[in-house]
């Protein structure tokens, strides 16, 4: 059962700043579980079947963090404004239209599909607050392969009226008869409770979704500090709140008990970033949205040399890609602007920084997932870098940093794992 051999450039993260590369090496996966990497086969495992990628680069499956399913429809489009601006004018427009299960469909099968085909093997979505949809959005997945955490979004103030939930009551009553419905209906596709952020959702709302994920044992994840206007907004809604994350500590949605991921964190303070770190709070960092709708340049360095829990997200459609390759260069790529234009001491992100934030750092929410390590889940990616010719032969470092940073994945996936089973990519 899911058990066999994979034999090519393997390349893993045993921690943020050290990239584990094996040449010519063999990868065992044993009943969907990694065996480990080694030089020559061991003996108890000659009998398993091999798959040769000689020459192909051997890399651990991608968990994207964040992602918007809904937006898939137009990304690309709006990246002229900013983040509350854009949500009026493209966001709330398009996930309105989710009322309608025949659209939902077709957007879900379009969007699963395109997942399916990517290098993520992991994923962290926002529906929208349409049960029915959102549950078909599941079901989407599901057929997928991938491995996902899937929110019918709540909110009951500060939206259209196409997206306002009648009541915190109504909306409560709707997103636990979604648990109740969804909770272990599948092998790979989870719930997972989905306040937008604060300015959508009353106190009320709020406290209730906190009971609901103790009495479901269900994760959070919502949006945190991503824009000044957003913040400023927060704290005239919330005056008693020391920060924006206190909002949702008081009301039991920011981690301890349950786990939880707050997208952004572009403009969290010191008594903020304390309290994730305590609690456990995993960091969804979404460096191209945070650059197309203006928002600003997350923190990343101070989070990782703090030990925090933090991963990529592709944001779509706040991010133009789903592409976790595109991710990591555009982490690359505003870590240097942090550093040249906001403060000095941050050094930029390295490209074995960003590597394990997009498999072992973001793959953490999921439990072993996102390296070789022996016990971890068996996700992997084959890579076929030929695709990017170079004079000379290269390491195998540099081979890696090519394809993360000229697209790789959109050119040369071949092979794809999740749990052991290998996807079909067509």
């Amino acid at each position: 059962m899911n058990s066999f051999i994979l034999k090519g450039d393997v390349c893993c993260s045993g921690a943020p700043d050290a990239l584990v590369t094996r040449d010519n090496s063999y990868l065992i996966c044993e009943n969907g579980v990694c065996a480990g990497v080694f030089d020559a086969i061991p003996p108890r495992f000659r009998d398993l079947p091999l798959t040769d990628h000689t020459g192909k680069l051997i890399l651990p499956g991608m968990t994207d963090l964040h992602l918007h399913a809904p937006q898939y429809a137009f990304r690309g489009m709006g990246m002229d404004r900013e983040l509350l601006d854009w949500l009026n004018a493209y966001a709330f427009p398009e996930e309105s239209r989710y009322g309608d299960i025949a659209y939902a469909d077709r957007a879900y099968t379009i969007f699963a599909n395109a997942i399916r085909r990517s290098a993520t093997t992991r994923a962290v979505i926002f529906g929208t607050l349409h049960r029915e949809a959102t549950a078909l959005l599941m079901e989407r997945m599901e057929a997928s392969g991938v491995v996902s955490f899937v929110g019918k979004v709540n909110m009951d103030r500060n939206a259209p009226d196409s997206l306002c939930e009648a009541s915190a009551e109504a909306s409560l009553r709707d997103t636990e008869r979604f648990l109740r419905e969804t909770t272990g209906k599948f092998r790979n596709t989870y719930p997972i409770l989905t306040p937008r952020f604060v300015p959508s959702c009353t106190d009320e709302l709020l406290q209730g979704l906190g009971a609901l994920s103790e009495q479901y044992q269900v994760p959070v994840q919502s949006h945190l500090s991503e824009n000044p206007g957003e913040v400023a907004w927060v704290r005239e809604l919330c005056p008693w709140a020391a920060h924006y994350g206190a909002v949702y500590d008081r009301f039991g949605l920011f981690g301890n008990s349950q786990k939880t991921v707050m997208a952004h964190c572009v403009y969290s303070g010191e008594e903020e970033i304390d309290l994730m770190q305590r609690n456990g709070v995993t960091i969804a960092h979404c460096p191209a949205s945070n650059a197309n709708v203006a928002s600003g340049i997350a923190p990343v360095r101070r989070y990782l040399d703090r030990g925090m829990r933090i991963g990529l997200g592709s944001d779509i459609a706040g991010g133009q890609s789903e592409s976790l390759f595109t991710a990591m260069t555009e982490a690359l790529k505003v870590s240097r602007l942090y550093w040249r234009l906001i403060d000095s001491a941050q050094k930029p992100l390295s490209v074995a920084e960003v590597f394990y934030m997009a498999t072992k750092g973001g793959g953490a929410f999921f439990g072993k997932v996102g390296s070789f390590e022996p016990g971890y889940e068996f996700d992997a990616l084959v890579i076929d870098d030929s695709t990017l010719p170079h004079p000379r032969a290269l390491m195998l470092a540099e081979r890696l940093e090519r394809a993360v940073t000229l697209g790789g994945d959109l050119r040369g996936l071949v092979a794809k794992y999740v749990r052991g089973k290998r996807l079909d990519l067509s």
